[in-house]
């Protein structure tokens, strides 16, 4: 599909691109774990790849099971392309659009929804605004305000965890002139948990009018709770709401990179100029197949949830509390700073999350194959010793 370059368009790019460089990984690391979690990152990028292949990968919640046959075939097809600059694109826009019940203008394509969430940031936060979330939460979007010189407003979480949905509504009508959207992970990473749809529902009837509300539902495909539902609906009633989607997780091409958004028409039209276009014809097609095989979808969601859920059990039968998540992730409290546990981690060939503050007590654990989740709780067992139900409220 052609496009008219323009400089606004070029320079547009270029500054999403930048910003892009500039939060990944080092920057986004810094700010959520400091300079160990950095060296820690730097130390897994200089595994040789038999050093690499050898870990359990437990680390950045993708899929370890992969894309399943259809979506290898689809991509395997689409080889037959890769010299050309105009092919044909399995019509990937449409099938998304068909997906939501929306039209082909109210989506944009992303390399992954990582660029969904740094174009969002570069269209809005221009001029000195502000991105408003909760903390705890996605970094990149505060990182990603941090590189374009933009700031954020960053609202802790209750001594629940959950979403302060009456704080954040309160400061972002106080401070309506500063904000250029409201930022909104939903599952949230790294604490797994949902904002339920009454609250979404609020958040989005009493923001200022007009104010962009970015949803980010990298984990929706993960959810298995009715009080849960996705913000797409919005998008059809008008609403200034921007889903990002992306095929990290549960399609399990997060190399590939592919993602999007699902706006309003105006919205994406303002966006567009800053996204880079950049998306690989083999994942266009393997995107369009995944969305088709949802019988694959249901059996990775199946698998990850019950492998969630033993986990989790032992773990608290070992004394250990686990948050209650419905993602392909989960935070155990620890009761001591994580991060020296990372490193005994992957001394024992498992690669865990890095820290999340100020939540510096609790290790993110992505969910595996079967084997590597055997894998981890055999290196936790050797970590930590079994507390008694008496230790592990006392060490509250």
């Amino acid at each position: 599909m052609g496009k008219h370059v323009s400089r606004r368009n070029f320079m547009g790019g270029m500054a999403a691109a930048v910003g892009y460089l500039s939060t990944r990984p080092s920057a986004e690391l810094w700010a959520q774990g400091g300079p160990a979690a950095v060296a820690a990152q730097r130390a897994r990028g200089r595994m040789t790849p038999e050093q690499y292949d050898r870990m359990a990968k437990l680390a950045n919640n993708e899929n370890n099971f992969g894309p399943p046959a259809s979506v290898m075939k689809a991509m395997n097809a689409a080889w037959k392309y890769v010299n050309r600059y105009g092919y044909p694109d399995g019509n990937i826009v449409q099938v998304i659009a068909d997906h939501h019940g929306v039209k082909p203008e109210n989506i944009l394509l992303g390399a992954g929804s990582g660029e969904i969430l740094d174009v969002v940031g570069t269209t809005f936060l221009l001029g000195g605004k502000k991105a408003i979330g909760c903390d705890p939460s996605y970094g990149s979007v505060y990182q990603h305000a941090t590189a374009i010189k933009a700031d954020s407003i960053r609202v802790p979480l209750k001594a629940d965890y959950n979403l302060d949905t009456n704080r954040m509504i309160e400061l972002a009508n106080q401070r309506a002139s500063e904000i250029g959207f409201y930022y909104l992970c939903n599952p949230n990473n790294p604490t797994g948990l949902i904002v339920p749809k009454q609250e979404v529902k609020a958040i989005v009837e009493n923001l200022p009018k007009g104010m962009p509300i970015l949803i980010d539902e990298a984990y929706h495909h993960f959810v298995n709770t009715p009080d849960y539902e996705t913000s797409v609906p919005y998008v059809l009633e008008g609403r200034p709401v921007i889903v990002a989607r992306t095929f990290s997780k549960i399609a399990g091409l997060a190399a590939m990179r592919l993602g999007y958004a699902v706006a309003p028409r105006e919205i994406i039209q303002q966006m567009r100029p800053f996204s880079m276009g950049s998306i690989n014809v083999l994942v266009k097609h393997g995107g369009v197949a995944s969305i088709q095989d949802t019988a694959a979808q249901a059996d990775v969601k199946d698998k990850i949830i019950t492998l969630r859920t033993k986990t989790a059990g032992e773990l608290k039968a070992h004394g250990y509390d686990v948050i209650p998540s419905e993602t392909n992730f989960f935070m155990v409290h620890l009761g001591r700073p994580v991060q020296p546990v990372i490193e005994e981690f992957r001394q024992r060939e498992v690669l865990v999350g890095r820290p999340f503050p100020p939540m510096l007590e609790h290790l993110r654990v992505s969910v595996g194959t079967a084997e590597e989740m055997d894998r981890f709780m055999a290196a936790f067992k050797q970590i930590f010793p079994a507390k008694t139900r008496q230790t592990s409220l006392a060490g509250r």
